[in-house]
C-alpha cells in the first residue's frame, strides 16, 4: 500500500483537509490550505 500524501508542515492528510501540490527549487511537496497562509506570509 502506498503512503498517503500529507502536508509537509503539519502532517494532515487529504482525508482531513484539502492539499495543494507545490514546487520550489526543484522539490515537490504537499501543503494543506491551513498551512498555505503561513507559507505565503512567513
Amino acid at each position: 500500500m502506498a503512503e498517503k500524501e500529507k502536508c509537509f508542515m503539519c502532517g494532515s492528510t487529504e482525508e482531513e483537509v484539502v492539499l495543494i501540490y507545490a514546487r520550489k527549487g526543484g522539490s515537490f511537496f504537499w501543503v494543506c490550505v491551513r498551512c498555505l497562509p503561513i507559507l505565503i506570509h512567513g
